[in-house]
Parts: C-alpha cells; structure tokens; sequence
C-alpha cells in the first residue's frame, strides 16, 4: 500500500503553496514547499540557485530532496511547477503517493504572477516589460510542455475563480474516501 502522501503540481501560482498548509491542517497531516526544503539545504533562494548553478544542478538537486520527501507519511508536499516535468521525478512521486494536479488558465496564472519577478522560468530581465499578451504567451509555452506530465496527476482540480476553501474541502473529501475509505 501507498504511504499517505499528497503531492499537488500545478503551474506557478496555481495554488499548490497556498491549498498545501490549509489542507494539512484540516486533515491533521504534515505539510512540505518542495522548493522551501531546497532553499533551506541551499541556503539560497531558488533563483539564486537558477543564477548560481543552472536549471540542470537545480533539476538534481530538487530530484534528491524529493526522494527524501517520499519516505514521509501523512503529508502534503507542494511540487514546484516544474518539478513534474522529469520522468524520474515522476516515478518517484507516483509510487509514494497520490499526485494532484491543481489546474489553473494561463489567464488566471497571468493575473497571479504579474507582478512577481522570483519565478526563474519567467525571467524578463534584460528585457522590456512584457505586454500581457506576450506575458500570457510565455506562461501558455512552458504550461505546453508540462502538460503532458500534469495530466498524469491522479485527479485534477481547477482552481480558476475557486475560492481556496472549496479546494481544500474538495481534496479533503478525496483523501477521506481515498486513504481512509470514508464516503461523503
């Protein structure tokens, strides 16, 4: 049987950061920010790390501290967007546990990261600002291809226009039912 980990992917700011503390606390569970525990280890952030060592150390890194999030139970681990996006983190996250994919438009990623400028896969720097067209058409390229590894998520939960009660209390349900064989 599958240890009891929840692990949400979802592109930036889909809500995977902000639904992971709430529902750990409704259902007495740990809660883990993947991309938090590397900071910590690194003592960098993770654009520092971008900057510093490049994607493809990062990609190691973040591949190590997630095979260590895999021997916990009774938590939830928010993925960072990419992390996904790699076969091998994949298999590991789909043989500890049950993968959630938090959907959200590229629309509604827009409105959300417009104004932040710490997502290393969205660098504008050296560059004018973006129009929101061509902001969106950034977010729609690299959403494109991590689609194919977001849908391989378990179950899938839009969170556009969902307020982060009704998310919390739609994947609270979905673990009764799934790890504790309660029905609602």
């Amino acid at each position: 049987m599958k240890k009891k980990l929840i692990f949400l992917t979802g592109f930036m700011a889909s809500g995977k950061s902000t639904v992971g503390p709430i529902l750990a606390n409704t259902i007495g569970w740990g809660f883990h920010d993947l991309d938090k525990l590397i900071e910590v280890e690194k003592s960098l952030s993770i654009r520092e790390i971008f900057e510093v060592y490049g994607e493809s150390y990062f990609r190691k890194f973040e591949t190590e501290v997630l095979k260590k999030v895999c021997s916990l139970n009774e938590y939830i681990i928010a993925l960072g967007g990419g992390t996904v996006a790699s076969k091998e983190n994949l298999e590991l996250i789909k043989n500890a546990g049950f993968l959630v994919y938090l959907e959200s438009s590229p629309e509604e990623a827009y409105k959300r990261l417009r104004f932040k400028r710490d997502r290393p896969a969205l660098l504008f720097e050296g560059e004018d600002e973006p129009t929101e067209t061509e902001f969106i058409n950034r977010i729609k390229t690299l959403l494109k291809k991590r689609l194919q590894y977001y849908n391989a998520a378990d179950i899938k939960i839009n969170t556009d226009n969902t307020p982060v009660g009704k998310t919390v209390d739609k994947l609270a349900a979905i673990i009764e039912k799934e790890f504790y064989g309660k029905k609602n």
